[in-house]
């Protein structure tokens, strides 16, 4: 005992103070060498200790390994074919599917999430089709990382590429947690121990996304945020290539032929080559087929200086084939568009609103209206329905993307060619009106819209060869005239005062005349060579744009703009924009005379014209009940 006691007071002999001399410290490897010999002696206390040390060790890791593969079967991890571990694609063979950490055990079924972090710390969560889940049950949670919770809210499906959407949103705690892993969508009793850890794949940021696609006849159309930042400003096409497939082995790459705003344009991928790459026999590529009406590949853009693949959640789709030409169709020819004019615009909670727009533009000429609907959650659906039942064509579209309205648009230009001619493209608080040669018309007309259209537009009669591809009508700001609540007769009864000159223009597009970029500012389009622009004059035809409407109808629409280049609202930048509402700060607070502003002109001439074309009058004070009153 006594000779340990000795090696002990060895090793824990204080350093020598620095007023020693350097004479009396003992060398440096006399103490390395006493140290290893009392730690290499095999004496009985040691021998016992590295024992112990060692069963202790081993059951760690044994607890560890198993608690391991027990978390691996509930949330197995693998990479996904693009986007970096994004979900498991049951589209898929096993061999290509990527398993996706934000899963639950349901019935022995994985439900399988992408989670996307969206502007304002919103989550949008994409479901995969064919999977056990329901928007009648309330029970599902968004699970993070440090346990907290938020509930779910069911939104409604892509309609390209069939997937259910939730979103939730991120809890305050989670906000200062780095990085941030995409959460588990989870049923509130089963959140135990199943928050997403280390190895799980991180949100994807909104920023830096391939969100859609579309397949025209000879190519694909693919919309991607984070390339093309500054407005007017496009990176080369020479840039990029469009991947099919996981972006590494197993994929088909073709050149990108255009790049402008977020719309990429690229060649069809060779489909034999492709479907080889991901199918290995027949027996599997027919069950997949059955599975779907038409096989889907991811499709992403790579970033060739740097071999960058995109994150996306956009799938490629086979073009549809050509409509079946008539005897008078030559095969150079194509069919003609079902509608000669219709009406597209983006919607966000617009269902009090709907009626009267969907009606009045119905009755001077507008055969279909397009709405993309940028989640709404108000009761949006119903109304179409109505709207629908009562004889009224419209499409409404999901399109969940966030300050997208440009590429919505551009989206619009090639779905709509097939459907339409002419598209007008103007809002839901925004009318047509034609104050010269409407304003005596005891009833309207389904014709009248088209004498705001060129007369003659064949090229070949023009002297310069050039046809009217767009009519661009100007616009008159109407504001709140005095009213604090919504008028129930409507907003062309109720707001009767406005700006006196206005700063923006719509426009009707001819789609045949859009340039193959698909470049648009929201009000207008490029045109491709050969067409040109015409304006009309404030008497031949005028926008009623009722912008500055009670202040919580304003308040919710300046919430959610929708441009890819306005900046939101509440942030103190570009301060001069015409997208600022003069009198107007950086705070969602009703400005103080709000009901009295932007009233320079009294303008009822609208307000006259629809009561003569669609007032019932009332009782109440020589009042009319409109036509869109439910």
């Amino acid at each position: 005992m006594s000779h340990h006691i000795k090696e002990l007071q060895v090793l824990s002999l204080p350093p020598p103070s620095s007023s020693s001399s350097s004479s009396s410290r003992p060398p440096s490897f006399l103490s390395l060498s006493l140290c290893l010999q009392a730690a290499m002696r095999p004496t009985l206390p040691a021998l016992l200790f590295f024992a112990f040390a060692s069963l202790f060790l081993f059951a760690f890791f044994s607890l560890h390994l198993s608690r391991t593969t027990q978390l691996i079967q509930h949330f197995p991890i693998a990479i996904d074919n693009i986007n970096y571990a994004i979900f498991h694609d049951p589209q898929l063979p096993s061999t290509h599917r990527a398993l996706h950490v934000s899963s639950i055990i349901i019935n022995h079924s994985a439900i399988s999430t992408v989670s996307i972090l969206f502007p304002a710390w919103e989550l949008l969560l994409l479901v995969s089709p064919h999977t056990p889940i329901s928007a009648a049950d309330d029970t599902y949670v968004c699970l993070f990382q440090n346990n907290d919770t938020s509930p779910v809210r069911f939104s409604k499906t892509l309609p390209f590429s069939n997937r259910t959407t939730l979103t939730c949103p991120m809890p305050k705690r989670v906000k200062h947690l780095r990085p941030f892993y995409q959460p588990v969508l989870a049923r509130s009793e089963e959140k135990d121990a199943r928050a997403p850890g280390l190895g799980s794949p991180e949100l994807i940021r909104w920023n830096f996304l391939v969100y859609e696609s579309f397949s025209t006849e000879n190519d694909v159309v693919v919309f991607v945020k984070g390339l093309n930042h500054r407005q007017g400003v496009n990176r080369p096409p020479s840039e990029f290539r469009c991947v099919f497939g996981d972006g590494d082995k197993n994929s088909v790459k073709t050149a990108v032929t255009s790049s402008t705003q977020e719309v990429f344009r690229c060649q069809h991928p060779n489909l034999t080559e492709l479907e080889d790459t991901f199918y290995y026999n027949e027996q599997q590529q027919q069950q997949e087929r059955r599975r779907q009406d038409v096989t889907k590949f991811k499709i992403s853009l790579e970033i060739v200086d740097g071999l960058v693949v995109v994150p996306s959640v956009a799938y490629y789709t086979r073009p549809r084939p050509r409509t079946r030409l008539t005897t008078t169709q030559t095969t150079s020819s194509k069919p003609d568009p079902d509608h000669d004019v219709c009406a597209c615009t983006m919607v966000y909670n617009v269902a009090k609103f709907l009626r009267e727009w969907v009606i009045y533009h119905s009755k001077i000429g507008v055969d279909h209206f397009i709405l993309y609907d940028n989640d709404s959650d108000d009761n949006l659906e119903s109304v179409v329905l109505g709207l629908q039942q009562e004889g009224y064509n419209i499409t409404t579209l999901f399109w969940v993307w966030p300050k997208t309205q440009e590429a919505g648009f551009s989206h619009s230009a090639i779905y709509a060619k097939h459907l339409c001619k002419w598209v007008l493209y103007i809002d839901v608080d925004e009318f047509v009106f034609a104050p010269y040669s409407w304003a005596h018309s005891p009833q309207p007309s389904k014709h009248i819209i088209k004498s705001l259209l060129p007369k003659h537009n064949n090229r070949k009669n023009n002297n310069n060869n050039v046809a009217v591809g767009q009519v661009s009508i100007k616009c008159n700001d109407f504001g709140p005239s005095n009213l604090k609540t919504h008028p129930a007769e409507g907003v062309t009864q109720g707001y009767t005062c406005r700006r006196r000159f206005g700063q923006r223009h719509k426009s009707m597009v001819l789609l045949d005349a859009v340039d193959y970029s698909l470049l648009n500012m929201i009000h207008h389009f490029e045109m491709k060579k050969g067409y040109r622009s015409r304006k009309l004059s404030m008497e031949e035809g005028v926008v009623n744009h009722y912008k500055y409407q009670v202040w919580p109808e304003f308040q919710t629409k300046f919430r959610r703009r929708v441009s890819a280049y306005v900046v939101d609202w509440t942030q103190e930048l570009n301060p001069k924009s015409k997208d600022r509402t003069p009198g107007l700060g950086f705070e969602p607070v009703e400005p103080k005379g709000w009901a009295d502003m932007f009233c320079e002109v009294r303008d009822e001439r609208l307000k006259m014209l629809t009561q003569r074309w669609f007032g019932s009058p009332t009782s109440n004070n020589g009042g009319y009940r409109m036509l869109w009153q439910t």
